[in-house]
């Protein structure tokens, strides 16, 4: 059981006790003096605890709470005493709910994460838990799974997607030594790998990590609240002195501490930054701690990089040349027909393209693939090859922007598909909905080429494009900015944009398929491929920061409407601690709506 529940059930248990001597055996004075006892113990716990957030350099929150703790116990009225003890450490495990609360959420969203690697023993698969992988131990990728470790491929061809990573939209050939990272995901082909490392640097245990520290990243707001203390407290002291002055009744103070006690500005900033971030967790995105929810809210620059966050890193046709007089309804046939027996993701883009013209495909004889160069096959008695330049004819080829799928009939060059990578269809409704809170200068940083890069940023509605950006660019242009355009904000999805993303105030990574250095660096990551979740994430930011501001001024001034009408002694003292339960409930119901996708 935790510290915060034993004070709970501590002082529930000496309420009890003392209501049975007090009211059924008739002793007072030992009522009296069991929650007195009580009451000075866990004062002390509280001052030890408040000089240590002083010497931190931050003014505490509890010395109002203190003082009405000791005041009224002083002055005889234990039982407003023991009612504002249960008013805090009820409070406490009421904030320790809404945190686990909002934390399982987040951690749901491991559920569907990938644990389990296939082991071969003896050439029988076992399947065991990632983290019990050992370096040497074989393992077997299926299609379209996850690499859980880094490795060496020993048997077997495929082609890996290894975007998430490196950026880079074309899959990578693996054939037998090549170097595969964890958090690629495996093609249409099965292969065998040796793992080279443990799988600490998973896609899994990246994501744990995070979850891991959004529980315990402070947000910068809390401490804003702190700072609200100061005021509030040294109104309170002044009004319980005016009161006891002009009353000559010590027990004004007391009435007025009571009410005075500071739980709305210990619990409702945390509570509804809290509730904030499970809100974004509801919504795919994790989010490390309240003090990116704030910066989020008040950033002036968006940054992108290109490839997998405005572009989905999935390549499509976007130009064919056909030459040496070939028919066009034939060559699309012959094509998209042998790439139907291909494994390559460029194939499924010649695919889906013919499928789109309306093509129907043919029977395909006699087929045999060479990874990392093409296919051939026999179609109608005719040899089809598709493939690289030199796979596929020894004639001179054209080139072409972009990647490039060259076509032979009978050895006859007949033609080349250009394929670019594909613009997400919410990136320009995405880039239009930030533009509507606020995000004025919106970028583009890329390592593409010009053409290509100002071509996307035309299509989505971005004005400021920077092509031809390598990792150290990317940093010194967010670097470079000029300090209004600060807080900045950058959003990638790869290795190459992990510098940008640790720079940036904020950063935001695209982390659907395991770019674990991206994750790592960044403040919040996208787990769903979806970029509209950036904009989701503004805008609960925004949501966020309101309700948390507003929950703190609604608790300092019922407070302090309190405070006035108890100085005229028209509040006793122990109506005063039951109305302070019920400013605390406000409150904390109140922080709680930024939980809430209503807002």
């Amino acid at each position: 059981m935790n510290t915060n529940k034993i004070k709970l059930y501590g002082t529930l248990v000496i309420g009890l006790i003392a209501a049975l001597l007090q009211f059924v055996f008739h002793q007072p004075l030992a009522a009296q003096w069991i929650i007195s006892i009580l009451g000075t113990i866990l004062a002390l716990i509280m001052f030890i605890d408040m000089i240590k957030v002083l010497r931190s350099g931050n003014f505490g929150v509890d010395l109002l709470a203190i003082t009405a703790i000791v005041a009224t116990i002083a002055l005889g009225e234990y039982w407003a005493g023991w009612i504002v003890l249960l008013m805090l450490t009820g409070g406490d495990s009421l904030e320790e709910y809404a945190a686990n609360k909002a934390k399982s959420e987040l951690k749901s969203l491991l559920d569907n994460s990938p644990s389990k690697a296939h082991v071969l023993v003896n050439e029988n698969v076992k399947d065991t838990d990632i983290d019990d992988v050992k370096v040497g131990d074989e393992l077997l990728i299926r299609p379209k799974e996850q690499v859980p470790v880094d490795g060496i491929v020993y048997e077997g061809e495929s082609s890996v997607d290894e975007s998430s990573l490196t950026g880079e939209s074309v899959p990578v050939d693996i054939t037998a030594g090549s170097h595969v990272m964890s958090g690629s995901i495996n093609g249409e082909v099965p292969f065998k790998m040796r793992a080279e490392k443990l799988a600490s640097e998973s896609e899994y245990q990246a994501i744990v990590k995070l979850v891991k520290e959004s529980e315990t990243n402070p947000a910068h707001f809390v401490r804003l609240a702190d700072r609200y203390a100061v005021p509030f407290t040294i109104a309170a002291y002044i009004i319980a002195g005016l009161a006891w002055w002009i009353s000559k009744d010590p027990i004004r103070i007391a009435q007025v501490l009571v009410v005075a006690s500071p739980c709305p500005l210990i619990l409702a900033a945390p509570i509804a930054f809290v509730s904030g971030m499970s809100r974004s967790s509801r919504n795919g995105i994790i989010v490390k701690s309240g003090t990116a929810l704030e910066k989020i809210s008040s950033a002036k620059t968006m940054a992108f990089d290109k490839t997998g966050t405005i572009t989905r890193g999935k390549l499509v046709v976007n130009n064919v040349r056909i030459v040496n007089n070939f028919d066009d309804e034939i060559f699309y046939q012959y094509a998209a027909s042998l790439e139907q027996n291909s494994s390559h993701v460029m194939a499924q883009a010649i695919i889906d393209y013919a499928e789109n013209k309306g093509i129907n495909m043919l029977d395909v004889d006699k087929v045999k693939e060479f990874t990392a160069e093409g296919i051939v096959g026999t179609i109608n008695g005719h040899e089809v090859k598709v493939g690289t330049g030199k796979f596929v004819t020894s004639e001179d080829v054209d080139k072409v922007p972009g990647s490039a799928v060259y076509v032979s009939i009978d050895d006859k060059y007949a033609g080349v598909f250009s394929l670019v990578d594909e613009v997400r269809p919410e990136a320009k409704s995405t880039i239009a909905r930030l533009k509507t809170y606020g995000f004025n200068n919106i970028l583009m940083i890329t390592g593409d080429k010009k053409e290509t890069t100002d071509a996307v940023a035309s299509q989505v509605g971005i004005t400021k494009a920077y092509p031809s950006s390598l990792p150290a660019d990317k940093v010194k242009i967010i670097r470079e900015l000029p300090k209004e355009y600060h807080p900045t904000i950058m959003v990638g999805d790869g290795v190459n944009d992990a510098p940008a993303l640790a720079l940036a105030d904020v950063g935001i990574a695209m982390g659907y398929k395991g770019a674990n250095a991206a994750s790592e660096s960044a403040d919040a990551v996208v787990l769903k491929d979806d970029l509209s979740k950036v904009g989701d994430v503004a805008k609960i930011s925004d949501d966020t920061l309101k309700v948390a501001k507003q929950a703190v001024l609604i608790g300092i001034l019922i407070c302090t409407v309190l405070m006035i009408i108890a100085a005229f002694g028209l509040i006793p003292t122990i109506i005063g601690a039951l109305l302070q339960e019920v400013v605390d409930t406000v409150t904390i119901l109140y922080a709680l709506r930024a939980r809430s996708d209503k807002l």
